[in-house]
């Protein structure tokens, strides 16, 4: 067994779901066989109405409710979380294989908080451009797709996600993050769902969030990025 499942760092996956039924049983079976060994692995429901959080209490899994928003949602997974390494994914996800051994050695090699790049289950020429900007370690190119990683004491030491933020409650942390200077991306890539560009339009969707982007670089604040994403994403 390698040093890296023998130490004394653990891993806490926090899944934010909210009206997920159609695709988080194919998830929970994808995670497990994705992962190296079993890992500490927990769900925070915001007030799902399809039976979502039904589901998940008949499930052998660990599972919470809070209000709803990814941000709320991430912050009452981390407050339950048992261990000192906290990953936080999407369950529309596609993980590289022992994703978990990979996030724990990048951990313990010294990396603090990171992400996987990222790949659409597209091949749009348009979603391969945008996903192949993901290698390059710039707040600029950063989204929630890509995951995040990071330790609990540079958790609690920026005091979580800001729950003011109802969208780009991701870039806000990274962009904390990015401030102090350290932030890893790994070479591996998490695949992630294009359903929602086809849905509005792949050129139209890359624009608006390429928008999004810059109010958030700009200092926009939460209200108007909320408004911005509820006038131009179906």
């Amino acid at each position: 067994m390698t040093g890296v499942l023998t130490n004394k760092t653990k891993l806490s996956i926090v899944v934010p779901v909210m009206n997920e039924r159609d695709c988080i049983t194919t998830f929970i079976k994808h995670l497990k066989t994705q992962w190296c060994q079993p890992q500490e692995l927990i769900f925070v429901d915001g007030g799902s109405t399809d039976g979502t959080w039904e589901w998940l209490q008949k499930q052998n899994v660990t599972a919470y409710r809070s209000l709803q928003g990814r941000a709320v949602q991430m912050n009452a997974g981390a407050e339950q979380a048992s261990g000192n390494l906290y990953y936080f994914i999407h369950v529309d996800s596609t993980l590289p294989y022992h994703f978990d051994q990979i996030l724990l050695q990048a951990s313990n090699a010294g990396a603090s908080a990171g992400c996987f790049q990222l790949e659409f289950d597209s091949k749009h020429w348009l979603l391969q451009w945008a996903a192949s900007g993901s290698r390059w370690n710039h707040l600029l190119c950063r989204g929630g797709d890509q995951s995040l990683f990071i330790t609990k004491k540079r958790f609690e030491a920026l005091q979580g996600f800001n729950d003011r933020y109802r969208v780009c409650e991701d870039l806000e942390l990274i962009k904390r993050l990015y401030r102090q200077g350290a932030f890893t991306v790994l070479p591996q890539k998490i695949k992630t769902s294009s359903r929602r560009f086809h849905e509005n339009g792949v050129a139209r969707l890359l624009i608006h969030f390429g928008v999004l982007h810059l109010m958030h670089w700009w200092g926009v604040g939460p209200q108007s990025l909320s408004l911005y994403y509820r006038w131009a994403v179906r």
